[in-house]
């Protein structure tokens, strides 16, 4: 089934779109790919960047968005990605940067092409965990800026992913997240003087 990709705000685009046009922006990037391309350069797949902050007792994943990221293709390929940010001000550029999360995301949208039933893909963040996942959630006319989590959403994790964890195996939210859950619950410290 054909993903379906959510609008970014026109905002975020626009910041995103100047950036790429300005030469100064562009020289002064720490990403040779996009200084180094010859060609037009575009902004495509806005996937609004979602973060696992943390997960309450109950299990319930608390998410926010943190900003919004677009593939810059020259010549059909993805070369880096621009992040858009959202400031007490509206929505700015935030950077642009390449490495492997843009080739496997790329990638995890060309495998959730495949995967049976509608999806609006999104990116989900796990920092505590240096982890970045292709969030295919099942509610495909939703705002992509809001929802929660739903434990029949797929969740794809990008590599690197961390150790013991499948890099773009799809898991069901309510299969990935007790993993989740128990690596970033932290272990207790016994108190001095007391046995270990």
């Amino acid at each position: 089934m054909p993903l379906h990709v959510p609008p970014a705000p026109a905002p975020a685009l626009r910041t995103v779109l100047t950036a790429l046009g300005s030469p100064t922006a562009v020289r002064d990037a720490r990403t040779p790919s996009l200084r180094d391309t010859q060609g037009p350069l575009t902004a495509e797949l806005p996937l609004p960047v979602h973060v696992l902050d943390r997960i309450t007792p109950a299990g319930t994943p608390a998410t926010r968005l943190a900003g919004w990221r677009f593939l810059i293709r020259c010549h059909e390929r993805a070369v880096a990605a621009a992040e858009a940010r959202l400031t007490p001000d509206g929505w700015a550029f935030s950077h642009f940067f390449e490495g492997p999360y843009v080739t496997a995301t790329e990638r995890a949208l060309r495998q959730a092409e495949t995967v049976p039933g509608s999806y609006q893909p999104r990116l989900l963040s796990v920092p505590e965990l240096y982890m970045l996942t292709l969030w295919l959630h099942g509610d495909f006319t939703a705002d992509g800026a809001e929802g929660r989590l739903a434990a029949t959403d797929l969740l794809v994790p990008l590599a690197p992913a961390p150790p013991g964890i499948a890099a773009h195996r799809p898991h069901r939210v309510g299969e990935l997240l007790p993993v989740l859950t128990h690596r970033l619950t932290p272990t207790p410290t016994p108190l001095l003087g007391s046995p270990a």
